[in-house]
């Protein structure tokens, strides 16, 4: 992420683009590993976690080097009021690309617990296709395929992750608002908070899966619940990582004297993102853990 101007208050009288660079197709192979490794991985092929381990570790270390280029763009003074207007609706329309995505996983837990669930339990599917189908959510499928599992109800740790995500977002706000009023020391402080608040809901985060599996027997396989559960959760849990990281950059940013009161992007993008994941995990609390 990057400032639309540097510390020092220096801006470009034009709109700055960049000279060729290499980054965009070392970060397309390293993601060619990993959709290969992954794609092995799942078919039982040894080398595949290794692939997608290395991968990954490729893809961190482009946007590394990336951003980096960025941020020295930024603090050198070459981004101007233009590009931080690009900036803007860049990660605007980004997040709205997020907010379709899981836009279709909540889609897809409406129309199977009210259209696919009541419709297979009607009179004349149970009469032809599976007599035993009971028409409730969760469910354990036809004629007992999936094993007995447990819900995962909203207490304790969802709601005490609730918590913890509400909490952040006040931190982070209080961080942004004191950057703003050029109080850099209690916006340092209060981001700080934040990020420790994001990885601690990751934490409790791993243990309710660690819970959930082992002592509910809920798994991935657990039939239309269990897929559901994990792929909404489980990707709202890497978005808080991604977010985390990001606000973590920008600590850091923020502790060697990067940003301005008037102009800091950078702390707003993330802050954009991260108040994106706190909504997102509001109706996954509702429509996953308490209906």
């Amino acid at each position: 992420m990057s400032a639309s101007h540097s510390a020092q208050g220096k801006e470009a009288p034009y709109y700055y683009v960049p000279a060729d660079s290499g980054h965009p197709v070392r970060t397309a192979l390293a993601l060619l590993v990993v959709g290969l490794g992954a794609a092995a991985w799942v078919n039982g092929v040894g080398w595949g976690k290794w692939a997608v381990l290395a991968g990954f570790l490729g893809v961190i270390a482009v946007l590394y080097f990336w951003f980096g280029d960025a941020i020295a763009e930024s603090e050198g003074g070459l981004f101007s009021k233009r590009v931080d207007l690009s900036y803007r609706w860049g990660m605007s329309w980004f997040i709205f690309s997020e907010v379709m995505f899981f836009a279709g996983f909540f889609g897809a837990l409406w129309y199977v617990r009210t259209i696919t669930t009541p419709w297979l339990g009607d009179m004349d599917h149970r009469l032809l296709l599976w007599p035993d189908f009971q028409a409730v959510w969760p469910n354990f499928g036809p004629a007992g395929v999936v094993e007995h599992f447990q819900t995962v109800g909203p207490f304790w740790l969802p709601t005490i992750n609730t918590a913890l995500l509400l909490t952040s977002g006040v931190t982070l706000t209080i961080s942004h608002h004191a950057l703003r009023a050029n109080h850099r020391g209690s916006a340092i402080f209060w981001l700080a908070a934040t990020v420790l608040l994001g990885f601690t809901f990751v934490a409790c985060q791993a243990y309710e899966y660690h819970h959930a599996y082992s002592e509910l027997n809920l798994k991935f396989n657990s039939g239309a619940y269990g897929s559901l559960f994990y792929m909404l959760t489980g990707f709202h849990g890497f978005h808080v990582i991604m977010g985390a990281t990001m606000l973590t950059v920008i600590l850091v940013r923020l502790i060697r004297g990067h940003f301005t009161a008037d102009h800091h992007f950078g702390f707003e993008g993330a802050a954009w993102y991260w108040h994106f994941v706190d909504v997102v995990w509001l109706g996954l609390y509702l429509f996953v853990y308490w209906f």
